[in-house]
């Protein structure tokens, strides 16, 4: 996949189907068809961890970054997390996930 234009910011905010994330990286690019791509990167609790993969579970959302003035619908393009064990009493877990735009 070819990139064209690629945004790169520090700390974002971006809205899931109503859910607010906050963001530690955040990467917009547009693939070499066009389609909007959003790469992140986020932390998740112990406590936001059910609500958290329920959700991304559902594979695709109402995406919106409001600092970007963004929105779209987009579905998981790639997924991953780190092997902290999210079921432990104060553990934090680091999330990568990248959307990308519905044609």
């Amino acid at each position: 996949m070819l990139v064209m234009k690629e945004l790169i910011l520090l700390g974002n905010k971006i809205i899931l189907s109503n859910r607010t994330i906050e963001t530690e990286n955040y990467k917009q690019t547009k693939t070499d068809n066009g389609l909007l791509q959003v790469t992140l990167d986020f932390k998740v609790s112990h406590e936001d961890y059910h609500e958290i993969t329920t959700l991304l579970y559902k594979g695709v959302f109402d995406v919106e970054v409001p600092d970007k003035g963004l929105s779209f619908k987009g579905k998981i393009a790639n997924y991953s997390t780190s092997v902290t064990n999210l079921y432990e009493k104060g553990n934090v877990g680091s999330f990568h996930l990248s959307l990308i735009e519905e044609q």
